[in-house]
């Protein structure tokens, strides 16, 4: 009796974080390339485009942002109804093809278009590449442990971002902006690539084992509706998406902006490497700790609250020349970006049906990561007009009134 699962027939599906441990632990390991994929760039690419290439114009600095904002919305877009038709294993493995030319063309980029057009494939890598990550852990735990699952992701990719943006300071500082800190990106490009391929196994299994137990109507919604209800339709999906769009619109900001204003400002690039990373870190680690509390309390206080935290590192970061308050905002900002992030995911997932809950995800995901673009583009001709630290003040005025607007429209569900 005991010897029939160790047959070589496919183990049975089965939902939840301790029956598909390997694969979760996989996915974890693979979202971290994917993030310090985007670490590589945190702190070395803003003053590449500054020092190297001499860009006096912030809007024109921070186009390598709306270009991977843009990109990667659309990517996301479509990423779930990819995910239903080819499998989530064909749209992660495309996703790792898409970042394997990034890295090389950062190197050996001759003109700042270069640096643009690498971050349009870096925005599409994105988007097919971590939605697929975080769509195969919710899969494999299912309904009960889904904060959890996004929590883990989410850290992984962070932390990896944080760590990323501090090793390619520290290396910058030693020895330039090119090629050395932009190594990185290719070993992590490479391992991401190889163990999607070889290791990962798709998820497809476990969505129709946890749809069968639903009732079956949902799954007649065209995408137009999905997109209607995500966007504007359902109070909670309006809440959760406008609050994406303006987590990323700051996360966007403070990506190209802060390099710049902390050099002016006369600081030196190691420092500016470890804010860069406290940021990312702070919002990793401790969305292990969020995700699942929002299973526990409830996804709408923490999103409110985590908001309004933001709203203040922010003020914080303009309001104060001293690099022990801008590290006190940096942790502040990691804080509230982690009280929101897993639960606005977890809060799309509670109020969408497994038969378009991808779909509803990749609108969501697509309005929260056309906040990039938005934050980097308005950011960049606030301050071009009227300096950074107004460009920052302005970004953390609308951080504020997110929060409000999700205080008013979302519901909690139980």
């Amino acid at each position: 009796m005991g010897h029939t699962a160790v047959s070589s027939a496919p183990p049975p599906v089965r939902l939840g974080l301790k029956e598909n441990w390997r694969q979760f632990s996989l996915l974890v390991l693979i979202n971290a390339f994917v993030g310090g994929m985007v670490g590589i760039e945190r702190t070395v690419v803003p003053l590449i485009g500054a020092k190297e290439f001499h860009l006096g114009s912030t809007t024109l600095i921070t186009s390598f942002i709306v270009s991977f904002g843009v990109v990667k919305a659309l990517a996301n877009l479509v990423s779930g109804q990819l995910a239903d038709t080819w499998g989530r294993k064909r749209v992660l493995v495309v996703g790792w093809l898409l970042a394997l030319p990034v890295p090389f063309m950062i190197i050996a980029a001759p003109h700042w278009e270069w640096v643009i057009a690498a971050n349009v494939l870096l925005g599409a890598s994105q988007g097919f590449a971590w939605s697929m990550t975080v769509l195969m852990k919710v899969d494999l735990v299912g309904p009960k442990g889904r904060g959890l699952a996004v929590g883990l992701n989410e850290f992984a990719g962070y932390f990896a971002v944080g760590l990323t943006a501090f090793l390619t300071g520290y290396l910058a500082s030693r020895y330039g902006f090119r090629p050395i800190p932009i190594y990185l990106g290719i070993f992590y490009a490479a391992a991401g690539l190889m163990l999607s391929i070889l290791v990962v196994r798709d998820t497809r299994e476990h969505v129709r084992m946890e749809a069968a137990g639903k009732t079956r109507q949902a799954s007649s919604l065209s995408f137009r509706d999905v997109f209607l209800l995500t966007s504007i339709r359902d109070r909670n999906l309006f809440a959760a998406s406008q609050a994406g769009l303006i987590n990323n619109l700051n996360d966007g900001m403070s990506w190209g902006i802060f390099p710049l204003f902390f050099t002016g400002l006369g600081l030196g690039i190691e420092r500016i490497g470890i804010l860069k990373a406290v940021y990312p870190i702070v919002w990793g680690v401790f969305q292990v700790v969020t995700g699942p509390m929002s299973d526990r309390w409830g996804r709408k206080g923490l999103i409110v609250v985590g908001m309004w935290v933001q709203a203040v590192g922010l003020f914080l970061t303009a309001l104060t020349p001293q690099f022990w308050w801008w590290l006190v905002a940096s942790v502040l900002l990691g804080l509230g970006t982690a009280m929101v992030y897993p639960s606005l995911i977890a809060a799309v997932s509670d109020a969408s049906e497994p038969n378009w809950r991808a779909r509803s995800l990749s609108v969501y995901r697509f309005w929260r990561d056309l906040g990039y673009a938005i934050g980097a583009l308005s950011a960049g001709l606030i301050a071009d007009r009227f300096g950074f630290a107004d460009a920052i003040l302005a970004i953390a005025m609308v951080t504020f009134i997110s929060g409000v607007v999700v205080a008013i429209a979302m519901r909690e569900r139980r």
